[in-house]
């Protein structure tokens, strides 16, 4: 017995700001349960990643509203610098990322209560956990007999793909232990779940619902019916599409499993759900509705991209993309937050659902009015 306890092999990540043990027994709990397991074995370090948070919300502008609806389901969540380790030449060091995300409940707050307490945390264990499994590998692979020291070839895409992977990991936990909870309490609710990371100048996206995400990029032309002035605009471009059961894969999908698409004022799964992507609704996962993200690779950010947005679907309910990026160019020297400038905007517009925007700015100085024009 004792033989196997020094046998067990126990790796520390020593980072500036934190040391995560992984041991033998912690990494069989993960790959048997993943990120609830881990936090609930006895046999697993006691995970407290609040030093990998940092203060500051600069680069996180939120503002969330109820809207006209009776309760408040949305959730969200920014964290503008979350410090993780990555694999550089001489072993594990540190880097920062950005986590931002909403969650739009239906059917009761539970679901999107717990993806938000939830997903930073999860995210962070199994950034830890793929990180370490690919030092042990890479460690395996060229260790040479003799050798003191160990040199790590530096890999962004071996870093990029453990973030991308650490996200979906992190929504198929939420989904499959609320799927526990619900069961448990009788939930029949669900939620959206848009997240957005970025890092190093790219950023990633992870969808499934109808929510948003897209970034406001500076465009500048001449106009032609003003003596050919140069005119500064900001332009939408949407990083995500809707989860509508009536998107032709979706309905392929829904049908194979069983369910149908009926049009009960929206296209809605069984006549029911008027998205084809959820955490939670538990009712409806037999016919076909998934948990997994739609994911939009790495892209990497121009010097032309200011600001990237999400939003719940209720901003969008009487706003485009494009519209949004007109607010925040008309708005940028209001004293309003911007995001509270878009969540009023559709609240005046008429939506009639809970409403939630963040917004990122990109960079430290504001673009140009539609204003300033240059004469040429």
């Amino acid at each position: 017995m004792e033989g196997e306890k020094v046998g067990l092999l126990l790796v520390t990540f020593l980072c500036l700001s934190y040391a995560y043990e992984v041991s033998v027994s912690c990494m069989m709990a993960y790959d048997e349960g993943g990120a609830s397991a881990v936090f609930n074995s006895p046999e697993c370090h006691r995970w407290d990643f609040s030093t990998a948070i940092k203060n500051g919300t600069d680069n996180c502008l939120i503002a969330t509203h109820q809207g006209r609806r009776k309760y408040q389901e949305d959730r969200i969540t920014c964290y503008p610098r979350v410090t993780v380790p990555v694999l550089g030449e001489d072993g594990v060091e540190e880097a920062s990322v950005g986590i931002a995300a909403v969650f739009d409940g239906h059917g009761g707050k539970e679901a999107s209560e717990m993806a938000s307490q939830k997903l930073i945390d999860y995210f962070l264990l199994h950034v830890v956990f793929n990180t370490y499994k690919n030092l042990f590998s890479h460690s395996k692979e060229h260790e040479e007999p003799g050798q003191n020291s160990l040199k790590f070839k530096v890999d962004d895409e071996s870093t990029l793909g453990i973030l991308e992977k650490a996200l979906l990991r992190t929504i198929q936990d939420i989904d499959s232990e609320f799927t526990q909870e619900a069961l448990k309490n009788d939930y029949i609710s669900g939620s959206t779940a848009i997240v957005v990371l970025w890092m190093n100048g790219q950023i990633l996206v992870g969808n499934l619902g109808d929510s948003k995400a897209l970034v406001c990029s500076r465009k500048t032309h001449f106009d032609q019916e003003n003596e050919g002035d140069l005119v500064t605009t900001l332009q939408a471009k949407e990083l995500t599409m809707d989860h509508h059961p009536d998107r032709d894969d979706e309905k392929a999908r829904i049908e194979a499993a069983g369910g149908v698409v009926l049009v009960v004022g929206v296209p809605r799964v069984n006549g029911i759900l008027a998205v084809s992507r959820s955490i939670g609704d538990i009712r409806l996962k037999r016919y076909g509705v998934i948990a997994e993200p739609e994911i939009t690779g790495w892209r990497r950010l121009s010097i032309e991209d200011w600001y990237v947005v999400i939003g719940s679907d209720g901003i969008f309910e009487r706003m485009s993309p494009q519209d949004v990026c007109d607010i925040l160019l008309d708005n940028k020297d209001s004293s309003s937050s911007l995001a509270d400038c878009i969540v009023h905007n559709a609240f005046r517009k008429g939506s009639g659902d809970n409403l939630s925007v963040i917004v990122i700015p990109l960079r430290q100085e504001s673009p140009p009015s539609l204003e300033h024009k240059q004469q040429i």
